[in-house]
């Protein structure tokens, strides 16, 4: 019974993060039985162009510490929470755009890897989903240990003070959220913009792989675009509209259910770093 309740949760979590978050833990599993070397995971640019250790690419993601321990434990399940509920809320039902945005960040990181000594990019790969879901949930109220409570949006900014309290490195941090912002410009921002188009094309056959054959586009609300996210106001004060073209998108916004969106705003979710 216990296994059969296992495996039904393990069914039912959407096959991005499925995927993505067991190829974390079969990844770290390994080198904890020493059956691979964090020596042949790491991200290496010279190995990868002159040897051709083209599995570097993917493995520098997957590696979270050597250790089974309570921080691998944690950054397992941050990863998991923030992927999960990615999939399942502005990506849903769109989950080749969600690899797109994979492929996508991934490259930037590995891009900006090669000018800053970072072996492994996990934890600025799970930076960048807590920074688009961040900011594509503005109004979930944050709680961080009991102690502080906070908007979303500030939730990557609290991380990071926390990894400078910490004396970890900040560059994991900044290039995380860095190219989660990118990605949130990019997808939520410039397209609405007057003269502006939607950059990110997702392929054709990440579409058939999924099965996805109706063309979805999501629609961002106003307050997930530029001005929407009212920074060191108060509390429920609408943020003012500056963008005409922010127009065309309310009435997708009214066809939303309401009661719906009041229950999403009023989610508490405890931080644990």
């Amino acid at each position: 019974m216990a296994f059969q309740s296992i495996r039904q949760f393990y069914v039912e979590i959407p096959p991005v993060t499925r995927f993505y978050t067991t190829a974390c833990v079969l990844t770290t599993l390994v080198v904890h039985l020493d059956i691979v070397s964090p020596l042949q995971l790491y991200f290496n640019p010279t190995l990868i162009l002159r040897k051709l250790q083209l599995w570097r690419l993917a493995t520098t993601f997957l590696f979270f510490g050597s250790s089974v321990g309570i921080t691998f434990f944690f950054n397992i399940v941050f990863t998991y929470r923030y992927c999960r509920m990615l999939e399942e809320g502005s990506f849903r039902g769109r989950s080749s755009d969600f690899v797109t945005m994979f492929l996508f960040g991934a490259t930037l990181m590995i891009f900006f890897g090669m000018f800053v000594n970072l072996l492994f990019l996990g934890q600025a790969f799970t930076l960048m989903l807590v920074y688009v879901w961040s900011r594509r949930n503005p109004g979930v109220r944050m709680n961080f240990f009991g102690v502080m409570n906070f908007q979303a949006p500030y939730l990557p900014w609290v991380l990071l003070c926390c990894s400078m309290i910490l004396g970890n490195t900040i560059w994991v941090d900044i290039i995380g959220m860095g190219v989660g912002h990118i990605y949130y410009f990019l997808e939520d921002v410039f397209p609405f913009q007057r003269n502006g188009y939607k950059f990110l094309k997702t392929p054709n056959f990440l579409k058939l792989l999924f099965n996805e054959h109706i063309d979805r586009n999501y629609q961002p609300l106003p307050e997930d675009r530029p001005g929407g996210f009212n920074w060191g106001g108060d509390e429920g004060q609408p943020p003012a509209d500056n963008n005409n073209a922010e127009e065309g998108a309310l009435n997708a916004e009214a066809a939303r259910d309401p009661q719906q969106d009041h229950n999403q705003r009023d989610i508490p979710v405890a931080v644990v770093n």
